[in-house]
C-alpha cells in the first residue's frame, strides 16, 4: 500500500465527526473513572461501553465504519487509564498530610509525562506483543467480538448480546441493588482472602485465557496464600503480617523479573540483530548489490521510519525534562525512571494480553522503591515517580488491548494510535481538574481507609514509602521471574497469583475450569459427529470431515462470543453505575 492510500485510510478512520463524539465521551468516563477508582477502589475496563456508544453515535449520523466507531472509543476510554494511574497513587500524598506540597501544575506534569511514556513505549513494542506473540487479550478480543457481532447480527448478535444483557443484570444486583453478593464461600483464614468473586467478568476472563496461563496463575496463588502465608505461619518462621509482605514483595520480584526477562529475552535479541541487518545491508548498498533496497518504496519506507523515530524520541526527551524539571528528581534519576517505564509497560502489556488485568499501581511500585533505593528521600516525589509509572502502565494496557481489537477488525495502527494520544490529553486535562475539585469539595481528610474516599491502592502505596517489606523476597523474586521467563515459563503469572487477592485467582480458576468442561463438550460432539457419519458412509471429497470442522468452530467461536458478552456486559454496567454515582456525588 503507498504511503499516500495509507494517508488517506488513515483519515476515514480517524474522521472529524469521531473524533469530536470521542473527546465528549472522553470528558464523561473520565471523570466517572476518577470517581469510580476513589470511591470503589476499582476501575473496570470501559472498552466495551465505549465501543457500542460509538458504534451507535456514528450509526445514528450515517456512518457504519467498524474501525471509525474502533477508533472513537478509543478516544473515549484512554482518559480512564490516565485518570486510574493518579487516583491509584496521588491520594497517598494527603493521606500523610501533605496536600499543601502540590499544586494543580505540578499533578498535570505528572500525567502529561506518564501520558507521553506509555504512548512513546506502545508505539516501540506494539509489533512485538500484538502482531509476534500470541497474547489473548481478552478485553481486546471481546471489543472486537461486540464490534462484529453487531454488524453480523443473526444467531451471532443474538448470543453476544443476550449473554452481556445477563451479566449486565447480573452485575447491577450485585453492586447496585445489593440483592445478591459480593462474595461466596468465604472462609476465615488468616490472612488468606478466601472467597469465590461473584463477578461473571473475572470467570469470562479465565475462560478466555484457559490453559497453561491460568494453571500457573492459580499455582502461584497457592504458593503465596497457602504455602508462605498458612504453611510459614503454622510452622513458626514468621507471624501472618511478616508472611504477606513476604509475600507481596515476593509477587512484585516475579512480575519486575518477568519484565527484565522479556527485555533479556526478546527485545535485546532482536534489537542486535536488526542492528547487525541494517549495517549488512548498508554494506552491501554501497558495494552496489543488487536488489538491496534502492526502490523509491523501500526509502521512502525508511525516511518514514526516521521520522517516527525522531517524533519518539523527542516525546520521550520532553517527558525525562518534565520528569526532571516538574518533578524536581536528578537527571540521574530521571534516566532510570524513563528506563524503567520501557520495562514495566512491557510488564504491563504482558500482563493485560494474558489476564486483563493491569496492576498499574504495583508497577509504580516497584519503580517507586527503585527510586528511594538510589537515595530519594522526597516522599511527595516518590509518590510523582508512582504516578508517571502508574499512568504509562495503564495507557499501555489500554493501547495494547485496543491494538488487539484494530488487529482483528482491521483499523489503521497509526489513526488508532493518534486517537490514543488525543484521549489521553484530554483526560489529563479532566482527571487532574476533577482530582483537584474533589479534594477542594470534601478535604484531604476524606480520603484513606474508612472515609468517603477509600482510594485503596494509594494507600498502599503510603504504606509502601518506607520500602520493601522483604527485601530477600523480592531479590529471590527478581531472579527467580528472569530465569523462569527465559526457560518459558509465564513468570508474570505465578508473580501475580502470589500478589493478587486469593478470591481472584480462585474465580478466574473457575471460569478455566468452565472452558475445559466446555471443550470437552465439543469434543463430545465432534466424535458423536463422526461415529454417525461412519454408521452413513463417507460422503464425497471428504464433506463429513468438513462439517465436522465447522461444527468444531461453531462450537469454539460460540464460545468465545458469550464469554465476550459476559464480560462486556459486567463492564458496561460498572461504567452505567460509576456515572449514577458521579451524578449523585455531585447533586448530594
Amino acid at each position: 500500500m503507498s504511503s499516500s492510500s495509507t494517508r488517506g485510510q488513515s483519515r476515514e478512520q480517524l474522521s472529524a465527526a469521531g473524533i469530536v463524539i470521542g473527546c465528549v465521551g472522553c470528558v464523561i468516563i473520565t471523570a466517572s473513572s476518577v470517581y469510580t477508582a476513589l470511591k470503589m477502589g476499582a476501575l473496570p475496563w470501559p472498552t466495551i461501553f465505549t465501543s457500542i456508544t460509538a458504534l451507535v453515535l456514528l450509526r445514528a449520523l450515517g456512518k457504519t465504519s467498524l474501525n471509525e466507531a474502533n477508533i472513537t472509543q478509543v478516544i473515549m476510554s484512554a482518559g480512564s487509564m490516565v485518570a486510574g494511574g493518579l487516583a491509584f497513587t496521588i491520594p497517598g500524598i494527603w493521606m500523610l498530610g501533605k496536600a499543601d506540597e502540590i499544586g494543580l501544575p505540578s499533578l498535570f506534569v505528572v500525567a502529561f509525562a506518564g501520558t507521553l511514556l506509555g504512548l512513546v513505549c506502545t508505539a516501540l513494542i506494539r509489533r512485538r506483543f500484538v502482531e509476534e506473540s500470541d497474547l489473548e487479550y481478552p478485553i481486546g478480543t471481546a471489543a472486537a467480538e461486540t464490534l462484529l457481532a453487531s454488524s453480523a447480527g443473526g444467531k451471532t448478535g443474538r448470543k453476544l448480546f443476550g449473554s452481556m444483557a445477563l451479566a449486565g443484570i447480573w452485575c447491577a444486583l450485585r453492586d447496585l441493588l445489593g440483592i445478591i453478593p459480593t462474595m461466596i464461600g468465604a472462609l476465615p483464614i488468616p490472612g488468606v482472602s478466601f472467597a469465590l468473586y461473584n463477578s461473571p467478568m473475572l470467570c469470562s476472563v479465565g475462560f478466555l485465557v484457559g490453559g497453561t496461563a491460568v494453571a500457573v496463575w492459580f499455582a502461584g496463588a497457592l504458593v503465596g496464600n497457602f504455602g508462605i502465608i498458612v504453611g510459614g505461619s503454622a510452622a513458626g518462621l514468621w507471624d501472618v503480617a511478616g508472611a504477606q509482605g513476604i509475600v507481596s514483595s515476593l509477587g512484585m520480584g516475579l512480575m519486575m523479573g518477568s519484565g527484565l526477562g522479556v527485555v533479556v529475552r526478546d527485545i535485546l535479541p532482536k534489537a542486535i540483530a536488526g542492528i547487525r541487518e541494517r549495517g549488512a545491508s548498508s554494506r552491501a548498498g554501497k558495494a552496489g548489490v543488487p536488489g538491496t533496497g534502492d526502490a523509491a518504496a523501500s526509502g521512502a519506507a525508511r525516511a518514514f521510519s526516521r521520522l517516527d523515530a525522531g517524533a519518539l524520541g523527542l516525546l520521550t526527551a520532553t517527558a525525562a525534562l518534565l520528569v526532571c524539571f516538574g518533578v524536581g528528581l536528578s537527571p540521574l534519576v530521571c534516566l532510570l525512571v524513563v528506563a524503567l517505564a520501557f520495562v514495566t509497560t512491557i510488564m504491563s502489556a504482558q500482563s493485560v494480553g494474558q489476564t486483563g488485568i493491569d496492576p498499574m499501581e504495583i508497577f509504580g511500585l516497584i519503580v517507586l522503591l527503585a527510586v528511594a533505593a538510589l537515595g530519594e528521600t522526597d516522599q511527595v516525589k516518590l509518590f510523582f515517580v508512582a504516578a508517571v509509572i502508574a499512568i504509562a502502565c495503564g495507557l499501555a494496557g489500554d493501547v495494547m488491548s485496543d491494538f488487539k481489537t484494530g488487529a482483528i477488525i482491521g483499523t489503521d495502527p497509526r489513526a488508532l494510535w493518534r486517537g490514543q494520544a488525543i484521549g489521553a490529553g484530554l483526560g489529563c486535562i479532566v482527571s487532574v481538574a476533577v482530582m483537584a475539585a474533589l479534594l477542594h469539595a470534601y478535604g484531604p481528610d476524606a480520603f484513606g481507609p474508612g472515609k468517603e474516599f477509600v482510594a485503596a491502592q494509594a494507600s498502599v502505596v503510603a504504606t509502601m514509602v518506607s520500602g520493601i517489606p522483604s527485601v530477600p523476597a523480592f531479590i529471590l523474586g527478581l531472579a527467580g521471574g528472569i530465569a523462569l521467563y527465559c526457560l518459558g515459563v509465564p513468570s508474570m503469572m505465578l508473580g501475580l497469583g502470589i500478589y493478587l487477592p486469593f478470591y481472584m485467582s480462585l474465580t478466574a480458576a473457575v471460569g478455566a475450569l468452565i472452558k475445559v468442561a466446555y471443550d470437552r463438550l465439543g469434543a463430545r460432539g465432534k466424535a458423536g459427529a463422526a461415529a454417525d457419519s461412519a454408521e452413513r458412509g463417507a460422503s464425497p471429497a471428504g464433506g463429513a470431515d468438513s462439517r465436522q470442522d465447522v461444527a468444531e468452530t461453531s462450537h469454539e467461536e460460540s464460545g468465545i462470543i458469550v464469554a465476550s458478552g459476559v464480560l462486556g456486559g459486567e463492564s458496561i454496567v460498572g461504567v452505567l453505575i460509576a456515572l449514577a454515582s458521579v451524578a449523585t456525588g455531585l447533586l448530594g
